[in-house]
């Protein structure tokens, strides 16, 4: 029993060490800013950058890099280049419990949420944004630094979560619809200055239509897929936006799960029966099809926008299967056009935790450093992507690029201009979804919605409502949504797995402990 009991008391004791340790090997101490920075000493500092082999992007990368260390030749910038968002995401992931992650990266709000669970990761921004001193604006900040007011407010709301800012914008964009209006009037419309969902699915379907030899009879070839969405996350989302039905909430509550989500799929499956309809991931990148001519109306952002086109400055085809078509830019389909709603998305700025504050404080001077005109104008032109900073935006250098009127060239490519007007003709009109941790998870449960039912109906299987209650169970279980849904519910409710094996064990240790004094009184007694 004295041993039982010595067991018991030492879990007792070591368990919630454990607990908090294990909870605590990923934290830090909480970033303060440094009352001064010091020059004296040198920085090395890491910043992940997304690129998709665009060797302009990468040369601005670079000047950046280079007039900063020229304004702080302290500090050394290293940059690493991803092709994908998702590899820098797992990599962070990957380096958050061995404390090796960048200084700054590129990330989406939905991906720092994620970072954020781990303790003091994350560099809360509002401190270091507000400092007189090395903050927006700041007096002692050794370049032109944008203030706060001159950060388009609706781009800064986007990163504040919980009412705190955890990142900078750097860029944004929306989704675009790239059309081939060639095609368009010679099914016999007239492509409208607003596009709906009902005009889309139209002339799709009208688009779909092939003569007994499998031609179709608007391209004259053997392959046709009318319309392809990219991002089929961005997809459902929006549509659930522009029909009002709940997607989630900020407390990470999950209320994908609906009726109206059902109706989408509903119709998204009927336009694939008729061969109008299919999906990046099922069928390939919709500006492909579209220089070849097999595509009418391809969605995709308009940082995108250098791919769309017989004469797109880049293009992923061989020169000998474009074909020579008018192309239009709208925003994406919409059920009300006099009140459009368009996904905001692009890339962010976050800033991590170092043991070192001087580390951290000479890494927010860099995430500044980004959001100056030079950085800013100069990226925006090299996809369709705009400036986050009112000061770009009134820039006469910026202005004149938008406004260019010489002659065609790969800088100034009409289509990347006009889809770059189209964003900030409608930033009043784009929106955000809740973040949270689980939020990215989210998303690529409403992309897998879309496309088990595209692959569903390819495949000749039965949509129906059997087939939605196994895909919504199914995408549940496959990316752990449980977890989050009705999160503030668990805040207040039961006590977490660990919180109740601690309390067993106190339990089972004092019960021992009283049972056994109580014996030894018991055989004292009878002595």
């Amino acid at each position: 029993m004295k041993k039982i009991v010595i067991a018991l008391i030492v879990a007792a004791v070591l368990l919630p060490v454990a607990l908090c340790s294990c909870h605590g090997s990923r934290g830090q101490d909480a970033f303060t800013v440094p009352a001064e920075f010091d020059t004296e000493r040198h920085f090395d500092i890491v910043f992940w950058a997304k690129n998709d082999t665009n060797k302009a992007q990468i040369a601005v990368y670079n000047k950046a890099k280079e007039a900063f260390e020229s304004a702080y030749p302290n500090i050394s910038v290293t940059i690493k280049f991803y092709t994908d968002y998702s590899v820098i995401y797992n990599d962070v992931i990957t380096n958050i419990s061995t404390q090796t992650t960048p200084n700054v990266c590129i990330s989406y709000p939905d991906h720092i949420a994620t970072y954020m669970t781990g303790d003091n990761v994350v560099v809360p921004l509002d401190r270091l944004m507000n400092d007189p001193n090395y903050g927006l604006g700041g007096k002692l900040v050794k370049f032109d630094s944008v203030s706060r007011e001159e950060i388009v407010p609706k781009f800064l709301a986007e990163c504040s979560f919980g009412g705190t800012y955890y990142a900078l914008p750097f860029m944004r964009s929306t989704e675009a619809c790239y059309i081939n209006k060639t095609y368009v009037e010679k099914l016999g419309y007239e492509l409208p200055d607003e596009l709906t969902w009902d005009f889309v699915w139209e002339v799709s379907e009208k688009a779909a239509q092939k003569d007994n030899d499998g031609v179709y009879a608007v391209n004259g070839q053997k392959v046709m897929l009318p319309f392809i969405y990219k991002s089929t996350d961005n997809m459902l989302i929006t549509v659930l936006r522009q029909k009002d039905a709940p997607y989630s909430q900020s407390d990470g509550t999950i209320e994908i799960f609906n009726d109206t989500t059902r109706s989408v799929l509903d119709d998204i499956a009927s336009r694939v029966k008729k061969n109008a309809f299919s999906t990046f991931k099922i069928s390939g990148y919709p500006g492909n099809f579209l220089n070849a001519g097999q595509c009418i109306f391809a969605v995709d952002s308009t940082a995108g926008a250098t791919w769309m086109g017989s004469e797109a400055p880049l293009m992923d085809i061989h020169s000998e299967k474009v074909v020579d078509f008018e192309i239009a830019v709208r925003t994406v389909p919409q059920y009300d056009p006099e009140n459009p709603k368009m996904i905001s998305q692009g890339p962010s700025l976050c800033l991590f935790n170092k043991k070192d504050p001087q580390e951290v404080l000479a890494s927010w001077l860099f995430m500044q450093f980004l959001l100056t005109n030079e950085t800013q104008i100069a990226y925006s032109g090299t996809e369709g992507y705009v400036p986050v900073t009112t000061r770009a935006h009134n820039d006469s250098a910026y202005t004149e690029y938008l406004n260019y009127s010489g002659e065609p060239d790969a800088d100034h490519y009409w289509v990347k201009l006009a889809a770059s007007k189209l964003l900030i003709d409608n930033i009043e009109n784009t929106f955000v979804t809740p973040v949270f941790n689980g939020s990215a998870s989210l998303r690529s449960a409403a992309s897998q919605l879309v496309e088990s039912t595209v692959k569903a109906v390819r495949r000749k299987e039965n949509v129906d409502g059997a087939f939605y209650e196994k895909l919504y169970n199914d995408v549940n279980a496959m990316y752990h949504l449980d977890e989050h849904s009705k999160k503030a519910e668990r805040d207040e409710g039961p006590l977490s797995g660990p919180a109740v094996a601690l309390l067993i064990v106190l339990c089972v240790a004092w019960t021992c402990i009283i049972a056994a004094f109580l014996m030894q009184r018991v055989k004292k007694s009878k002595k």
